[in-house]
């Protein structure tokens, strides 16, 4: 099994030291807990995103907010990395990450909607209108997380984190991939094409989950998983809303 989402690859299931799936029985991961647990995650990244968001208010107010973002943006990467590597902690850490993640989200929603009124609704009812969507293909059997959908799905999901850490290392240089900010045609085709490859993430996260319930995975793993749908979803959010930015931008 492989996923794009580096919180949930083909190990997640796996124990570590035989390589065997483990059953936990009576306390064994369900269904309906992932989803449980993935709406209480939602909810902190609402809280967390809420803080920063009452704290903005315009220009001015960025040396106040920018601390909390900053804070957010970096203690969301650590507790994340935490959480792939120790999943047996996810129970504490993924309600963590969710909080600061949400602080990081918070400050760059406002700056958008400073910028584009009613953008942030959009972008919300969008990212939550294709979850929905996705998830229905998903379990009707319209779309199938096959083997050769996976690698294409994690071969495009690679080539774009690859395209932005080598953006991110040319701007401590002074330089960029303009088409990455642009506006232009090839700029909105480009974040048209990762909304799309974030968007089918979900499908790999479902795919995922949906293993481990079957599997018998134990309990903590509800919240792993939930971690896992929270991060793709928080992308995706994100990605949309630098792609409504850049149409709205043409008006």
């Amino acid at each position: 099994m492989r996923s794009g989402n580096p919180a949930l690859n083909a190990n997640t299931f796996l124990d570590a030291a035989s390589g065997r799936v483990v059953s936990a029985g009576d306390n064994a991961m369900t269904l309906n807990g992932t989803v449980n647990k993935t709406a209480f995650l939602l909810i902190l990244v609402m809280v967390g995103a809420m803080f920063t968001w009452d704290r903005f208010s315009g220009p001015d107010s960025m040396a106040g907010i920018m601390p909390w973002m900053l804070g957010g943006a970096i203690g969301g990467f650590v507790l994340a990395l935490v959480t792939v590597f120790k999943k047996t902690w996810a129970p504490v850490t993924a309600p963590l990450y969710a909080l600061l993640e949400g602080l990081f989200v918070g400050g760059i929603s406002a700056m958008f909607e400073l910028r584009f009124p009613g953008i942030v609704v959009q972008a919300v009812g969008l990212t939550f209108g294709t979850l929905a969507a996705l998830l229905m293909a998903y379990r009707s059997g319209l779309i199938r997380a096959t083997e050769n959908f996976k690698l294409g799905v994690v071969a495009a999901t690679g080539g774009i984190a690859l395209l932005y850490l080598v953006n991110i290392v040319m701007g401590f240089f002074g330089h960029s991939m303009g088409f990455i900010h642009s506006n232009g045609l090839i700029g909105i085709g480009f974040s048209a094409v990762v909304v799309v490859v974030a968007a089918l993430n979900l499908v790999l996260d479902f795919d995922f989950i949906e293993s481990g319930v079957e599997a018998g995975a134990p309990k903590y793993m509800e919240w792993y998983g939930a971690f896992g749908l929270v991060v793709t979803l928080v992308w995706l959010y994100l990605e949309i809303l630098r792609l409504l930015s850049k149409l709205q931008s043409r008006n």
